[in-house]
């Protein structure tokens, strides 16, 4: 499948819908790793590790980076590609290269 070289304003068009996307993405991947943090890491420190927090080992912070990064990587890829097919359909012109 050939998709043609995407013009000037649809980049432009697209830029406030990327930027809403990102934003809306990254809100979405912070609930969703929390649910995933409470139910992997049952008990009273529920909560993530932050990265500056001496109560966790480094091992565990580093396993709630990489589950982060995971997660927030997916989730940023699914609205990223949907939010470019709606402006597709919506102007007609694929918004990215």
């Amino acid at each position: 499948m050939t998709v043609n070289a995407p013009s000037a304003t649809a980049k432009i068009l697209y830029r406030p819908i990327g930027l809403l996307g990102s934003v809306l993405g990254g809100l979405v991947a912070s609930v969703i790793f929390k649910q995933v943090w409470k139910h992997a890491a049952p008990g009273e420190k529920s909560d993530p590790p932050k990265p500056l927090e001496t109560s966790y080992p480094f091992r565990e912070i580093l396993v709630a980076a990489a589950i982060q990064g995971a997660i927030y990587s997916v989730v940023k890829t699914v609205i990223d590609r949907q939010g470019a097919r709606l402006f597709e359909k919506w102007s007609g012109e694929w918004p990215g290269s």
